[in-house]
């Protein structure tokens, strides 16, 4: 049974612990914080879920979410990552993680500075273009006529392969992007960052299910 380690546990990387734990998955959760101020998810997610350090949660997991603001993934542990799949949430917000040169100019993306910093991991893009209450919300079984898509962009095949096997297991499609530099087809301010999964723009709260085809053509409109 695969482990899935959380290298920060706010509103996407606790949503995504849900989903893991209800689709089976064990979890070891960590923040910046430390254990002690995970308490409350642990108790939440039950026997399947602990709380630890970013180190441990790294070692642990066969699969690691990161989900810490980009102006911190200097801090995310390289050693205990190498050959693993990893899976960034981020998203480069200037005004929270101060103006950094190369993403202003358009000369890489923020997950491709995840992957440079960890080297001999494979970095996957996901969760990044969805609103955490949606991704709550939106998960449907394998087939149903509902179901929403997720987009995920890689330069490794194996690793973007169990991406698409995690997500199929909470409960989404995947829609691969291509690789991770296409992932700025999916940031903010692109057509499928978070507006196709909200039709209504009087109730942001309010999730619309989208379809593989439907963020495929936004992803194409970027």
């Amino acid at each position: 049974m695969t482990t899935v380690g959380m290298i920060g546990s706010g509103n996407i990387g606790g949503t995504v612990a849900r989903l893991a734990v209800a689709a089976g998955y064990d979890v070891v959760l960590s923040n910046s914080r430390g254990p002690e101020s995970l308490r409350e998810l642990v108790e939440e997610l039950g026997p399947r879920a602990r709380a630890a350090t970013v180190q441990e949660a790294a070692e642990a997991g066969d699969l690691v979410v990161v989900s810490v603001p980009l102006k911190a993934y200097r801090d995310v542990p390289v050693e205990p990552l190498a050959g693993k799949v990893v899976l960034d949430t981020n998203n480069y917000y200037p005004q929270r993680d101060g103006q950094i040169a190369e993403l202003d100019s358009g000369a890489t993306t923020s997950s491709e500075l995840l992957q440079r910093h960890l080297p001999a991991a494979r970095v996957v893009k996901v969760f990044n273009n969805i609103n955490f209450r949606h991704l709550g919300t939106l998960p449907r079984p394998t087939g149903a006529p509902d179901r929403t898509a997720l987009p995920i962009a890689g330069d490794d095949a194996d690793a973007k392969a169990a991406a698409t096997a995690l997500l199929d297991r909470i409960g989404y499609d995947a829609v691969d992007a291509g690789p991770l530099a296409e992932g700025r087809r999916q940031q903010p301010g692109a057509p499928v960052y978070g507006v196709v999964y909200n039709s209504d723009p009087q109730d942001p709260q309010r999730s619309t299910p989208a379809d593989a085809a439907t963020v495929r053509a936004a992803l194409a409109a970027a």
